[in-house]
């Protein structure tokens, strides 16, 4: 067992007044340092396995009642550690939390480092390393479709699939090496026809997991979609239609926005980070101007851009300068205030037709709104989930990928296996197909944590917070 005398402590509920807040414990000495500072009904020792006790926590060093609690023991290894864990839930508050820590740490334990719990399940065998990645997606996980997608990997859904590919490609090298060690034996021996197919087959599974990722960094990652426009022209009330309550600021008055707001949307599984930005336009308030500095760094950044025009006032030169800068982005074009709009609305229409061929266009698109009477807000979302989605999401049976490293490692075992395939159709002999093969079997163990250096394992957990 690893860490046989260490015993790791940390709070695990976000810092903050609340109702309640955990502490936990995760080693061989949990249940004896608990019990230095817990009176219950009963000892720790005494108390079943996977029960709830109600019981107070004790300064040792002067008998002092600290909070009341309940306290859950968990004997290993059926625990997420596969250690021996306590966890203490304490009324809520940062004061108490810390406390209580403190008493452990006292008491034999020490401060757990960020994400070594899942570190743990992990060395001792109890997840795989796409599992315990998994673990940190569904902790940040914006939108219901990111967080069904990471539980499917916490469940092993895409380490199977890997670990199956892998396992074909270890049986291939194992036939490979008794043909070549073992020519007139009369065991099974494979061709190099065979092997050639069997790559070929590998190859595609690969390329169908690989072709996920570009939808599985969208649910995981979600998209950066930055509000612009000129000023009052319905920036900041396009902000607050989205996220369902008056987040930003709006009056008449043009340039009431001055910095940045960010909010965070669900847009049909999508997570969405909208940024609502400055008016451009040339001025001399400073304030502003650092506003529509910070607004153009925005546009440079943004995976999406959505430019509103008052229809009511016709495209402007202005709006004409704005169009040229974010032309070549992904762009959709919201031609607001329709409501109070009449023929001008055509004349647009015929302006930005001799600014882009709209018809043509793949990157942009043009919607009619109207912010006073809610017109156009489900056709923009329509919209953006068609850019980068192709449509509404809908969970599969298939695995998904959805992190950059995972999808680095599979892009490089197809290198490999693509490298394999090319010498079999140059004539190469078999064991220096097997090279090629080897190397892709190391790189899948990379995902799953079979074939993972130590550096790489301290910077994926070095990313969690304490506590999990």
């Amino acid at each position: 067992m690893l860490y046989e005398n260490d015993t790791i402590a940390a709070i695990s509920t976000p810092f903050g007044t609340g109702g309640i807040g955990i502490i936990r414990l995760s080693g061989d000495k949990s249940f004896e340092i608990a019990d230095k500072i817990f009176k219950g009904r009963k000892a720790i020792n005494e108390m079943k396995s996977h029960t709830i006790n109600y019981g107070k926590i004790i300064d040792p060093a002067n008998s002092s009642r600290i909070d009341e609690v309940l306290l859950s023991k968990m004997d290993k290894p059926n625990t997420f550690t596969r250690e021996n864990i306590i966890e203490i839930n304490c009324h809520g508050g940062t004061v108490i939390l810390r406390r209580v820590l403190e008493l452990l740490i006292k008491t034999g334990a020490r401060l757990a480092d960020p994400g070594e719990f899942t570190k743990r399940a992990f060395l001792n065998g109890r997840l795989d390393l796409s599992q315990a990645e998994a673990v940190i997606d569904i902790i940040n996980a914006k939108t219901l479709s990111s967080s069904k997608v990471a539980l499917e990997q916490l469940e092993g859904k895409l380490s199977d699939k890997i670990k199956e590919i892998r396992k074909t490609l270890i049986t291939l090298i194992a036939q490979i090496e008794v043909t070549l060690d073992y020519p007139e034996e009369d065991v099974d021996k494979i061709t190099e026809k065979e092997v050639y197919f069997n790559l070929k087959n590998i190859r595609l599974k690969l390329t169908e997991l690989l072709s996920s990722f570009s939808k599985g960094k969208i649910l995981r990652e979600g998209i950066s979609a930055v509000i612009i426009g000129r000023p009052n022209v319905g920036k900041s009330s396009l902000l607050n239609e989205l996220s369902g309550y008056n987040r930003a600021i709006v009056t008449e008055l043009p340039g009431t926005t001055r910095d940045i707001i960010e909010e965070y949307i669900n847009i049909k599984g999508i997570p969405v980070r909208l940024i609502d930005t400055a008016g451009l336009r040339e001025t001399a308030d400073v304030v502003e101007k650092i506003g529509v500095d910070l607004a153009k760094e925005a546009i440079n950044k943004a995976d999406l851009i959505i430019m509103m025009l008052d229809t009511s006032e016709g495209l402007t030169d202005d709006d004409e300068e704005i169009l040229k800068i974010v032309k070549d982005k992904k762009l959709i074009i919201l031609k607001n205030k329709i409501d109070l709009a009449s023929d001008i609305s055509t004349n647009i229409n015929n302006e930005l037709n001799t600014l882009f061929d709209l018809h043509d266009s793949g990157n942009i698109k043009v919607i009619k709104t109207s912010m006073i009477k809610g017109i156009g807000i489900n056709e923009l979302e329509d919209e953006i989930t068609k850019l980068f989605l192709g449509g509404e999401f809908e969970n599969t049976e298939d695995a998904m990928v959805t992190n950059v490293r995972h999808a680095d490692i599979i892009q490089k075992t197809l290198v490999s296996i693509e490298e394999a395939i090319l010498a079999y159709e140059n004539c190469m002999p078999l064991d220096c197909i097997t090279v090629d093969v080897r190397n892709a079997v190391f790189k899948l163990g990379e995902i799953t944590g079979e074939s993972v250096g130590e550096d790489i394992i301290h910077e994926i957990f070095s990313r969690f917070c304490i506590g999990k």
